[in-house]
């Protein structure tokens, strides 16, 4: 009798009208000496149980999310002709990648409301400051090292909010491009796909793609986490040998 209740239950709840079905053009990233940065095609459509809401028309927003880690921000004094560690705050967890696109004006596509619940936009993907040190609360506040973790990344092109790039065919079909820059961290990126209406919230679609160094990136990356004595000393050898080759190479151009 129970299960019979909670069958119909199921069956009386309203079916999602609106939802995305995702295409990407690769579902992973690998990172080698030579990467110079790559880029992501991000691409669906949605799929619908009735037809087109009337009204104002539907809106995506693409935010792809690199792993979070928690960031110990310093900031730097002139004191007695030397510049020297002053204050620092410990930010509890900041992605090491963000980028947002839109179909609208991030302010069109979603509410503050509904960023406040997403934590869509970079100030509120950057969670609050956990723990603070020196005498950060008596020097400008917590919030001054969140916004130069953010006003850094920025200026590295690992952070960015990009409007009117998603292009919405029809409401139906989506598509939009996200740039990746050669420094990237290694290690699973979250992607968030929101269909929004009004600048509410009616559908959200996550996946993952993974970005991991590969040859002798690869190589090199494992020797110095668990051979460093040997990753130095070959490290030593090769900027001997470097130096040693320059100074060869300049004997030899100016015996000519």
């Amino acid at each position: 009798m129970l299960r019979a209740l909670v069958c119909l239950l199921l069956l009386s709840l309203p079916a999602k009208a609106e939802e995305v079905v995702l295409g990407l053009s690769q579902d992973e990233v690998a990172i080698t000496a030579t990467f110079d940065g790559s880029q992501i095609l991000v691409f669906g459509a949605v799929k619908r149980e009735a037809p087109i809401p009337p009204g104002p028309p539907l809106q995506v927003v693409i935010a792809v999310s690199g792993p979070s880690e928690p960031v110990l921000v310093r900031r730097k004094e002139r004191r007695f002709g030397i510049w020297v560690n002053t204050d620092s705050v410990l930010v509890d967890s900041a992605p090491s990648f963000y980028k947002v696109a839109t179909s609208a004006p991030f302010a069109e596509a979603l509410t503050d409301v509904q960023d406040l619940q997403y934590r869509v936009s970079i100030d509120r993907a950057i969670q609050s400051v956990g723990a603070t040190f020196g005498t950060a609360a008596g020097s400008g506040g917590a919030q001054d090292f969140t916004e130069a973790v953010k006003r850094i990344r920025e200026s590295n092109e690992l952070y960015k909010i990009v409007e009117n790039a998603v292009k919405v065919d029809e409401q139906t079909l989506f598509r939009s491009a996200i740039d990746m820059p050669a420094n990237l961290t290694e290690g699973e990126y979250s992607i968030r796909i929101f269909l929004t209406r009004q600048g509410e919230v009616v559908s959200l679609y996550e996946t993952q793609i993974d970005v991991k160094k590969v040859g002798l990136e690869r190589w090199l990356f494992n020797m110095s986490r668990e051979m460093p004595l040997i990753y130095g000393l070959m490290s030593l050898a090769i900027a001997i040998f470097a130096g040693w080759g320059a100074s060869a190479a300049f004997q030899v151009f100016r015996l000519r």
